[in-house]
C-alpha cells in the first residue's frame, strides 16, 4: 500500500555517493605541506624583491614603474632594494646566510643554484632595510666614498649650494634616482631628525672583519686605533669617529652589544667620516683588547684616576690602542684591568670629567702631536 516502508525496490544508499573531496577525502594530493610564504623582498618576480641573483626583467620593469609613480606623487617608493638580501642556495658545499655548509642544514643537500623557493627556507636573514644618511655633509662623502645607494631625496625648494651641486651630479652620473619630494614627507621619512633637505636611501652599514682591521693598521707607520666600551650615544660615536679622521687613527671598534652602531644620527655626526674610517663590532672588548696586543699595540685606557699623564705619554711613539669608557661609568674594571696603563687627562679641578668623544679627541690630537714634533 502507498507509504509501506517494507518496500524491497527501495534504494539505501545515496546513488552518487561521498562526494570527491569533501572533508579531504579522496584528495590527499591537495593538501600536502607546500612550506612557508616567502616574504616579498625573496620572490624574484615581486616589485619588493631584494635578492643577490639576476633580476628579471619583468620584476624591473615593476620596479622602474613604482619609482615613477612614487616620483609623481612625491612619496617614496615601495620597491626592493636588489642585492642587498643573500637569497642564494649553498653551491657545491659552500656557504649559505646561516653560515653552516650547506650538506649540515637538514638532511636534504642543497647543491642548485638560483633565488630559493618555498618550501626550503631554513635561514634567518637579517630584517635590517635600508637606511638614510642625512646631510649635506655626509651624503657627499658617502657618494665620494662610492657607498652603495639606492635613491636621493630632494626636499622641493631646497637652496643650492656647492655641495648640492656635487650631490646632484655625483647622483646623476652613477645613474641613482634623484626624487623630489615636500619638506614634509622627507621630515615624515627622518622623524624630524635634522636633514638640511637631502636624504641618501643606503644598505645597512657594512662592519669591518676586526682581523683585517688590526692587520691594516699595522701596515701603517704609526698604527693608531681607537676601542669604545659600551658608548651607547651615536652622536658620541658619530663624533670619535670624525676625530679618528681628523687626527691619523686608522680605525675604531665596539661591542655588538649595549652600545651604539652605526646609524643615521651616527653617520650625520661624524660629517660623512663614516664613510672613510673602517669600523668593526666585536663580541668580547676584552678579548678583542688583548688580541691587539698580541698584535703588538699598546692598550691605553682613558680614566680620570688614571697613573699616567696624558702629556707625558711616552708609548704615544709606537702602535697605539686608545680605549674610552662610557659617557657615564667610564671603562669598566676588567677592561681596565686589561689595558697596560691607565691615562689621565689634566684638567682643572672645578671640572670632573670630559665627555667620552671629547675625552677621545683630546687624546687622539696630543698622539698626533708627540708624533709629528717628536
Amino acid at each position: 500500500m502507498p507509504g509501506n516502508s517494507s518496500n524491497a525496490s527501495k534504494r539505501a544508499t545515496n546513488k552518487k555517493g561521498a562526494a570527491a573531496g569533501s572533508g579531504g577525502k579522496n584528495r590527499t594530493g591537495s593538501l600536502k605541506p607546500r612550506g612557508k610564504t616567502l616574504p616579498a623582498d625573496e620572490r624574484p618576480w615581486h616589485k619588493g624583491y631584494s635578492g643577490t641573483e639576476k633580476l628579471p626583467n619583468k620584476t624591473a620593469r615593476k620596479q622602474d614603474k613604482e619609482r615613477k609613480a612614487a616620483a609623481a606623487e612625491g612619496r617614496v617608493p615601495k620597491i626592493g632594494l636588489p642585492g642587498s638580501k643573500d637569497t642564494t642556495w649553498g653551491r657545491g658545499g659552500g656557504r649559505g646566510t646561516s653560515g653552516r655548509p650547506a650538506q649540515q642544514r637538514g638532511n636534504r643537500p642543497q647543491t642548485r643554484g638560483g633565488p630559493r623557493i618555498a618550501p626550503g627556507r631554513r635561514s634567518n636573514p637579517t630584517k635590517e632595510g635600508p637606511e638614510l644618511l642625512l646631510g649635506r655633509n655626509p651624503v657627499v662623502e658617502a657618494l665620494r666614498a662610492n657607498i652603495p645607494s639606492t635613491a636621493l631625496y630632494m626636499a622641493q625648494g631646497i637652496d643650492i649650494d656647492d655641495r648640492i651641486t656635487e650631490i646632484v651630479r655625483t647622483a646623476g652620473d652613477r645613474g641613482i634616482p634623484i626624487l623630489e619630494i615636500s619638506r614634509l614627507e622627507l621630515d615624515r621619512m627622518t622623524g624630524g631628525v635634522m636633514h638640511q633637505g637631502v636624504g641618501l636611501q643606503v644598505p645597512p652599514f657594512a662592519y669591518e672583519d676586526f682581523n683585517d682591521l688590526v692587520a691594516a693598521a699595522l701596515e701603517q707607520t704609526a698604527p693608531l686605533l681607537v676601542a669604545l666600551d659600551g658608548v651607547t650615544d651615536p652622536r658620541n660615536l658619530g663624533a670619535v669617529i670624525r676625530s679618528v679622521a681628523a687626527f691619523g687613527a686608522h680605525g675604531v671598534f665596539i661591542t655588538e652589544r649595549r652600545a651604539a652602531g652605526i646609524t643615521p644620527t651616527a653617520w650625520r655626526t661624524s660629517a660623512g667620516a663614516a664613510a672613510r674610517v673602517p669600523v668593526s663590532q666585536v663580541v668580547n672588548l676584552t678579548r678583542a683588547i688583548k688580541a691587539a696586543q698580541q698584535a703588538g699595540f699598546t692598550a691605553i685606557g682613558l680614566d680620570a684616576d688614571g697613573e699616567v699623564d696624558l702629556y707625558q705619554l711616552e708609548a704615544a711613539s709606537g702602535p697605539l690602542l686608545v680605549v674610552v669608557g662610557s659617557e657615564g661609568r667610564g671603562i669598566s674594571r676588567l677592561v681596565g684591568e686589561t689595558c697596560d696603563m691607565l691615562v689621565s687627562i689634566p684638567m682643572a679641578s672645578e671640572v670632573e670629567s670630559l665627555n667620552a668623544s671629547v675625552a677621545a679627541a683630546v687624546t687622539l690630537a696630543e698622539v698626533s702631536r708627540r708624533r709629528t714634533y717628536k
